[in-house]
């Protein structure tokens, strides 16, 4: 799959990857959001689809998925959005599977792979309840990351890993999105996920700054920055905040 290819190609160019994570609708200028990320380093772009009940965010995530349900946000008006950005990177979607099984699964991975979309991140979508959404996804080109908890028994962490697609999400702490101290679990994490693939796999939850970045590329592909983007534009400070903290993340990793 075209994600895969993609950020194969990144790690055996021996880049690590930054991924940096928007909440779609936030904003009237979270487009501008996105390509300042991508002018500052970003690799990959991670658009969340704003969900009333999410389990894996954090306050500051959940305060954007608020705001942009506010404005009116939906996926339909999102993707409009998104499918208007002519981006040299990979974009990911990710939110909750009732989004897409009220919407039908077949249209809503149609409408996601029309937008431009190569991915979906769905954390609350188990191994075992995958299928479905996997052969809707993949008759239209998108990739199903799956992910890797501090939790997760060995065994079960190869096997995700195997059946993850484009890349692996390594969680590095057993909690919900936003800022922390220190590196959590990320090398036995990603340890784990390397023995079920070899597609590359990036750290994410918990990556508050490029220190932190830094050392969580030590031991994985990439990292996934989410919380410390969006705090950015809940603060007002619009793209060029967003550009500033993607490009101190950037540096960190090169």
């Amino acid at each position: 799959m075209e994600l895969e290819v993609r950020l194969r190609a990144h790690r055996d160019a021996g880049k690590k990857a930054l991924v940096a994570y928007l909440m779609g609708g936030l904003s009237d200028d979270w487009v501008d959001g996105v390509r300042a990320a991508v002018h500052a380093g970003a690799d990959a772009i991670e658009i969340g689809l704003p969900f009333s009940d999410p389990m894996i965010d954090g306050v500051v995530i959940q305060r954007a998925a608020d705001v942009a349900l506010a404005r009116g946000a939906t996926m339909s008006s999102i993707l409009d959005e998104v499918s208007s950005l002519d981006l040299e990177v990979p974009l990911v979607a990710m939110t909750y599977y009732n989004i897409f099984h009220h919407r039908g699964l077949d249209r809503a991975a149609g409408e996601l792979a029309g937008a431009g979309v190569v991915g979906t991140i769905v954390p609350d979508l188990p191994l075992e309840e995958v299928g479905p959404w996997r052969q809707a996804s993949n008759a239209h080109g998108v990739a199903s990351v799956l992910l890797v908890a501090p939790s997760t028994p060995p065994e079960r962490a190869h096997a995700v890993a195997a059946a993850s697609q484009g890349f692996v999400y390594a969680a590095a702490r057993m909690a919900v999105t936003g800022l922390a101290s220190g590196e959590g679990d990320s090398a036995r994490v990603v340890a784990e996920a390397r023995q079920g693939t070899d597609r590359p796999v990036y750290v994410g939850i918990g990556i508050s700054g490029p220190e932190q970045a830094a050392a969580a590329g030590e031991v994985a592909d990439g990292v996934i920055v989410g919380t410390a983007i969006v705090s950015r534009l809940l603060e007002g400070e619009g793209p060029l905040g967003v550009e500033r903290v993607v490009a101190s993340l950037r540096r960190a990793l090169s």
